[in-house]
């Protein structure tokens, strides 16, 4: 691997690049960064699709007049004369600037309106753990987790009234779906009859209370299962690839998600760390061979150790001086713990549900997503580029790095020293994170189809808790192929995290646990 600098000396030196977009005209003239502020508010409001009575316009001619009118907001992005401005400012801009490239790189080469079925999912119901829903989606798409519960008449009305959109968002589809992306395609399908179950049980749920919106989810079923029905029916003419490509994905690493790496980088990087992690994990299984690791038998025990968990975790993060724990931390942690799930008759409850029962603590280091949620909404950065969440999900790196970092950071720490299931665990959640980024770079260099990729990550994960033929895995490896740079965002997020943090520590000297580190940690994580 060729020596990198920082993500931040990639941001620094795209800076001062010269981009290379097709011509466009100075439509904004922006002359500092209140004015760039404005113009990261309008250029959000163009990447919203039109929408025709509540159906958003995935046309041809849609995209290809979106595609024309971007050049004009590249040209203006270029013509910003960012001489003077502090670091912070021009990082804004570049952060605008990845955003452009990434929407230049949804029109050239991914085309998830024209080649993703799984883009035209219509409702979602369950809470996602980063700042926005993963993967490219249909604008105008129903967050039911996102409305208060127990639901208002009116949230009932607005998502009864999106519900009754769906026969139009698919028969949309049908006609913009003419990509020939066969693992795209058939993972999708799977999607939008998942969707259907979703719908099913949704208008179960709601049926008493509002007989209106479970109408409209019947509705939204039928038109899904037609839908899924459709798909199947075109699934057997699709027989093309669906990754990128090396030189894409290169492209896509630095212009896009700002990353000092190539795909042969990362590749050698999730390499190192499988092989790491393996090797420490059979060292801790050495270490404790006569005492086997022991699941959580019944709800009794899960309800104590998992809130136990969320006290121990709190409480070492405040002893140790992390960094500054508030009010709306504990229960954040809380409301995820959930409910003790008996064992299923044969297979696994899903790679994570292995995990947390045989080791509640290892996943509650991760839960430090429920932290920056929190965060996000009590306390919204102040500036309104760094407070929306950035498009093509840019913020991987960011969210899933920290929240990977945590778990062995925090084992590192002495959080673990007594809990011999919970270190082992840690090994395996690094094993597996990086068998997983290594199916997605796979198949986005185009050498490994998405079976091949979940029976690699099946094969590398300890203990097979992730079988190839799982819906954790399953899911994973379609999302990564949805989305390039996020399989390996984990453990590369880590990487510089691990580099910020070097930073940070350096700075503060011996004072790590002291305010002015917990300052630093805070202001660098954003």
């Amino acid at each position: 691997m060729k020596r990198s600098t920082s993500a931040i000396g990639v941001i620094c030196m795209m800076l001062f690049a010269c981009n290379q977009t097709k011509q466009g005209t100075v439509t904004h003239n922006v002359k500092n960064h209140d004015e760039l502020v404005q113009f990261f508010k309008d250029w959000r409001k163009f990447n919203q699709a039109e929408m025709t009575d509540g159906v958003p316009d995935y046309s041809n001619a849609a995209m290809s007049k979106q595609y024309a009118e971007l050049a004009n907001w590249q040209a203006s992005l270029n013509a910003v004369d960012t001489t003077g401005w502090s670091t912070s400012d021009r990082i804004d801009w570049t952060l605008i600037w990845a955003e452009m490239n990434g929407m230049d790189f949804e029109h050239r080469v991914t085309r998830p309106w024209e080649r993703d079925p799984a883009f035209y999912v219509w409702f979602a119901p369950d809470l996602t753990d980063v700042p926005e829903r993963e993967g490219p989606n249909v604008d105008g798409y129903i967050e039911y987790a996102y409305f208060d519960k127990p639901l208002s008449a009116e949230d009932a009305a607005s998502i009864a009234e999106r519900l009754n959109k769906a026969p139009q968002v698919f028969e949309q589809a049908k006609v913009n779906l003419t990509g020939n992306a066969r693992d795209l395609w058939i993972n999708g399908t799977k999607l939008i009859r998942a969707q259907s179950d979703d719908l099913v049980k949704f208008g179960n749920r709601v049926v008493e209370d509002y007989p209106d919106l479970a109408a409209a989810a019947v509705k939204a079923t039928e038109a899904s299962n037609q839908f899924a029905d459709w798909l199947d029916s075109q699934a057997a003419k699709k027989t093309g690839t669906s990754g990128v490509g090396k030189e894409n994905y290169n492209w896509y690493l630095k212009n896009v998600h700002l990353r000092p790496y190539t795909w042969d980088d990362e590749v050698l990087l999730m390499k190192r760390e499988l092989v790491r992690a393996h090797t420490a994990l059979r060292l801790e299984e050495n270490r404790h061979r006569n005492d086997p690791p022991k699941k959580m038998q019944n709800a009794d025990e899960y309800d104590r150790r998992m809130n136990q968990g969320v006290d121990d975790y709190v409480q070492f993060l405040k002893d140790e001086g992390i960094f500054t724990v508030k009010d709306y931390a504990e229960p954040a942690l809380r409301a995820r713990i959930g409910k003790f799930s008996p064992p299923p008759e044969s297979g696994v409850r899903g790679f994570f549900g292995e995990v947390t029962y045989y080791a509640p603590i290892s996943m509650r280091t991760h839960d430090t997503h429920w932290i920056e949620l929190a965060r996000r909404k009590l306390e919204p950065n102040p500036n309104p580029i760094r407070a929306a969440a950035m498009l093509h999900n840019i913020f991987a790196g960011r969210s899933e790095g920290l929240a990977t970092a945590m778990e062995e950071m925090m084992m590192h720490a002495g959080f673990m020293k007594d809990r011999q299931n919970e270190r082992q665990l840690i090994w395996i959640l690094a094993a597996q994170r990086a068998a997983r980024g290594l199916g997605g770079l796979y198949q986005h260099g185009l050498e490994m189809t998405h079976d091949e990729a979940t029976r690699f990550a099946d094969k590398w994960t300890p203990w097979h808790l992730l079988p190839q033929d799982g819906g954790t895995i399953q899911w994973e490896e379609h999302f990564y192929l949805r989305q390039p740079a996020y399989g390996e965002s984990y453990l590369i997020g880590k990487i510089e995290i691990d580099s910020g943090w070097r930073i940070i520590i350096e700075a503060c000297g011996k004072n790590f646990a002291g305010d002015g580190y917990r300052q630093n940690f805070a202001a660098s994580i954003g």
